[in-house]
């Protein structure tokens, strides 16, 4: 009887052994979340960094857009069909803040984007996915590279009559203007001619072909980046802007030294 309780003493197992059992589980299952977690975390980040997907393009477009245009694209009576516009005209309309569209006018004005870049690319690569149209050209388009001379000159032949030859920008009719295209970045001006937004016409590659965009748009870009050679461009509305000038300080000044003149005979 004394051999057997003295076999089931030495067979307990020790107080510390428990613990030390009870901590190792602990260790092993914290390591094991922890290292889910931070796998969880680095795909996160991944997919942060990488940018939104089609999927998320859908749901911004179904929530912002589709109420014009159709939870399809189909277009609706507010809003035209998008089949075909492709995500060049996606891009260009919605980070220019011309679209979503605030109230009905004879065109949309240009305004603060109201998406993140990544965004608007989703939604751009949700409408391509949905029905293909103008894509993004390459970077070699947008340089600012190519012929400045032959570019101004594809400029005033093409744009000039209502962009204004210095691309000041000019009026329409019915209460619609042509933009100025000071501060319009390369890709929103090849956007513009491919894609032929509000009241501007079309230039396929049949009327300019990619070479002569490229010229255009260095041309633009060229003069963005310089001063008016002439001294005080005069917001560069030409002879309205000039006759205004003449007709305010050359006859007002001529007036004033005609009344200065006379009263100093007197």
């Amino acid at each position: 009887m004394a051999r057997e309780t003295k076999r089931r003493s030495n067979g307990r197992r020790s107080p510390w052994a428990a613990a030390a059992l009870i901590g190792i589980g602990l260790l092993i299952t914290g390591g094991a979340y922890a290292g889910a977690s931070a796998a969880m975390a680095a795909g996160t980040d991944t997919a942060v960094a990488s940018g939104l997907t089609v999927d998320d393009g859908k749901k911004l477009f179904q929530a912002n857009c589709a109420t014009c245009h159709g939870l399809n694209l189909e277009g609706s009576t507010t809003g035209p069909s998008l089949y075909g516009v492709g995500e060049l005209a996606v891009e260009f309309q919605v980070s220019t803040g011309r679209m979503p569209l605030q109230a009905t006018a004879p065109q949309a004005p240009q305004k603060p984007a109201q998406f993140t870049e990544e965004q608007i690319l989703a939604m751009a690569a949700y409408v391509q996915s949905q029905a293909p149209g103008p894509t993004f050209p390459s970077e070699q388009t947008l340089d600012g590279e190519g012929d400045v001379a032959r570019g101004a000159e594809l400029f005033r032949v093409n744009c000039a009559m209502c962009h204004n030859v210095a691309a000041a920008g000019g009026a329409l009719t019915e209460g619609k203007y042509a933009p100025a295209l000071g501060t319009t970045s390369a890709l929103h001006m090849y956007g513009a001619m491919v894609t032929g937004p509000q009241n501007m016409p079309v230039f396929n590659d049949l009327t300019l072909t990619t070479e002569d965009k490229r010229d255009i748009i260095s041309a633009l870009l060229f003069l963005q980046q310089n001063e008016s050679p002439g001294g005080f461009s005069l917001g560069s509305l030409g002879p309205v802007s000039e006759g205004l000038f003449i007709w305010i300080f050359g006859i007002g000044g001529l007036i004033a030294i005609t009344v200065w003149i006379t009263a100093k005979s007197n």
